[in-house]
């Protein structure tokens, strides 16, 4: 479907790709990945036709569209939610007025036997069919489940856009984009303005409903639900393995252990022969045998490895001195703004060396809570931060304040203090900063660059309580799994703000879930709560509990870890079943809606008096209807299926 042939791009004459070919096939689910800066964003970009390469080329045909999702985009804020979303479906609009227009032209002209009425008759019933064909009758109905799957409530589709942060509106984007149904969705970083439910929802919605997909995501878990296909952008040059991200990387390293056993045979062998050559180079007696050892020699095609990036961030925490038992105690703490309640009647505390999550859905006050132990934000009720705690805090939004006309080395420098001022070049080297690098200007890196940046501020002060507010946004994979294994072992307490359940798995002790304006405690990790909630698509959180209900009982709910919790693996089979059974119930789904509009066109027939004896037809009609009969029992049978798989 679109074919890259010889693409090559260079920067400052340095090539980010070389020689590159590959195509993307129908249906494909296409995972981009590679350390930042590899040119993933670059790919996408050329793929979307906004970038032109320095060589090679790009073969899209013409009846082939292309969406693009980027990490950022200017958005306007003149509609509703609801009018922005609607957008996605201009064309259908535009034919609906049309039809709309012929209809009322018919009904007021009175030359019924004329030549261009009957050809309006034709128009307008060829144009209605079209209509009908493209949805036009339930794309209100879509959209308002495409923006609840996203997140959105059914009160927000009536709000201005400019209400919402940008987060928010990229949803709204988002929503557009898989709306317009393109043959080829290319979408960067889609889960970084996020939560759980949304991306889980996103997830099941792409594996199951698009047509080819092109991904750019950090999220190990959403790439092995979506993707099946993973192409890897290392040094230039691309690997293609036709499977998830978890198998590419075991296929990558059995890739890397055949190459470098073969290529140490092929040494050998030529180590071999040049040690011939040499022994008797000249021995007149060995003569014949020495020009046959360099004939050899030379047809000898030589083995090459794959080149990796060694490069790696090794991270740590410097030591800081010991907190109180208690770092966090919440007692019926409660947020407002105005008449709106973010949450009420919190009641929690943190124990020191603790490592818990915020979860839920945004805007239900994770941050909010953050802000008030930062003390940045006033609140009702007592919140005690322990004694002698030191606290060190990763914001969404710290990478975007860094000042862009400093340098990278510049910006450690004017926070760097004592002794440290003498490794600065010694920690961006561990950053991946080494070298030129460090002279670059803030204004020039990527998204992962500067959440790089901002996190070696953060290690520069000892600190006991690390709050980290998405630390993984815009973090490569790599990144992410040495950051991960630094936090394992701070002997501090952490809170993490996170919507990345690769990254909380393994990590976290206990779940604090946001919503309804209520904070409840689960004990356990990521997927002990997930399981718990049956929260497979996460419909549990959509169920938000009233203010009404008694907080305290809430709170005080003895929660224990399921013995027979679901592994990671387990888990992804039962998603990848629930995604199989919803997308037949939607399959049928979509045959009942199509042999009922045949029905009633068969109908309609057979009520005119030509139609009436018209025994085709009525062939017709009972076929469709034994039609219908087979895949209302499909659909049935696989509702019951999905429902007990659900356990619902």
């Amino acid at each position: 479907m679109v074919s890259v042939e010889g693409l090559k791009v260079e920067f400052n004459a340095k090539a980010l790709f070389d020689e590159v070919s590959y195509v993307i096939n129908k249906k494909d689910r296409i995972g981009l990945t590679g350390k930042n800066g590899a040119g993933k964003s670059t790919m996408l970009k050329i793929l979307a036709g906004i970038q032109t390469p320095t060589a090679g080329t790009i073969s899209i045909p013409k009846d082939v569209t292309i969406g693009y999702l980027p990490q950022v985009m200017i958005l306007s804020d003149n509609y509703t939610v609801m009018e922005e979303a609607e957008q996605a479906f201009g064309h259908i609009k535009e034919l609906q007025e049309d039809i709309q227009r012929m209809n009322q032209e018919l009904a007021d002209r009175t030359d019924y036997e004329s030549e261009s009425y009957h050809k309006l008759i034709d128009r307008f019933t060829h144009e209605n069919e079209r209509f009908l064909m493209m949805g036009g009758t339930n794309y209100q109905a879509e959209i308002e489940r495409t923006l609840a799957g996203l997140g959105f409530s059914r009160e927000d589709l009536s709000r201005p856009t400019s209400e919402f942060s940008g987060g928010w509106r990229m949803r709204i984007e988002l929503a557009k984009l898989l709306l317009r149904k393109p043959d080829v969705l290319l979408l960067d970083e889609p889960t970084n303005h996020l939560d759980i439910e949304s991306i889980q929802w996103l997830e099941n919605f792409l594996a199951t409903r698009c047509n080819a997909v092109v991904l750019v995501s950090h999220d190990r878990a959403f790439l092995d639900g979506v993707t099946t296909r993973t192409i890897e952008i290392n040094c230039g040059k691309i690997y293609d393995y036709k499977v998830p991200y978890s198998r590419y990387v075991e296929l990558r390293v059995e890739r890397r252990e055949q190459q470098m056993r073969a290529y140490e045979n092929q040494q050998k062998q030529i180590q071999d022969t040049e040690d011939f050559i040499e022994r008797f180079r000249y021995k007149a007696t060995k003569a014949v045998q020495v020009q046959s050892r360099i004939k050899q020699l030379d047809k000898i095609v030589r083995l090459e490895i794959d080149d990796e990036d060694n490069s790696s961030l090794r991270l740590k925490f410097p030591p800081a001195a010991r907190s109180g038992n208690y770092p966090i105690i919440a007692e019926d703490l409660k947020k407002a703004y105005g008449n709106h309640v973010v949450y009420h009647d919190v009641n929690l505390t943190i124990n020191r060396g603790e490592k818990v999550a915020f979860v839920g859905k945004n805007g239900e006050g994770k941050s909010t809570l953050v802000k008030c132990i930062m003390g940045e934000i006033d609140y009702e009720g007592k919140l005690t931060i322990g004694h002698n705690v030191q606290i060190g805090y990763f914001a969404q939004n710290q990478a975007q304040m860094l000042d862009e006309s400093l340098t990278v080395f510049d910006t450690i420098d004017y926070v760097a203090t004592g002794d440290i001022r003498t490794k600065i070049r010694d920690i961006l080297g561990a950053f991946m900063f080494g070298g030129e690098a460090s002279d670059k200007k803030v204004k020039v890196l990527s998204g992962g660059e500067r959440t790089r940046l901002a996190m070696i501020k953060l290690l520069l002060e000892p600190v006991n309580l690390l709050i980290l507010d998405e630390p993984t946004n815009h973090l490569d994979l790599r990144t992410k799994d040495v950051l991960k294994d630094a936090i394992r072992d701070f002997d501090g307490t952490v809170i993490i703000v996170s919507h990345d359940r690769e990254f909380l798995d393994g990590l976290v002790t206990k779940v604090y879930e946001f919503g309804g304006g209520v904070v409840k405690e689960h004990l356990g990790g990521i997927y002990d709560f997930l399981q718990k909630k049956k929260m497979d698509s996460l419909n549990d959180l959509q169920r938000k509990p009233e203010l009404s209900a008694s907080p305290t009982a809430q709170n005080n709910e003895s929660e224990t870890v399921s013995e027979n919790k679901l592994s990671y693996e387990a888990q992804k089979e039962l998603n990848k079943k629930l995604r199989k059974l919803e997308k037949q119930v939607s399959d049928c789904e979509k045959k009942i809606e199509n042999l009922e509009e045949k029905i009633s066109a068969v109908e309609l027939k057979m009520a005119t008096p030509e139609g009436a004896s018209d025994m085709d037809l009525y062939a017709e009609h009972q076929k469709l209807k034994q039609d219908m009969d087979r895949v209302v029992e499909e659909w049935e049978s696989a509702s019951i299926e999905l429902e007990e798989a659900k356990g619902e």
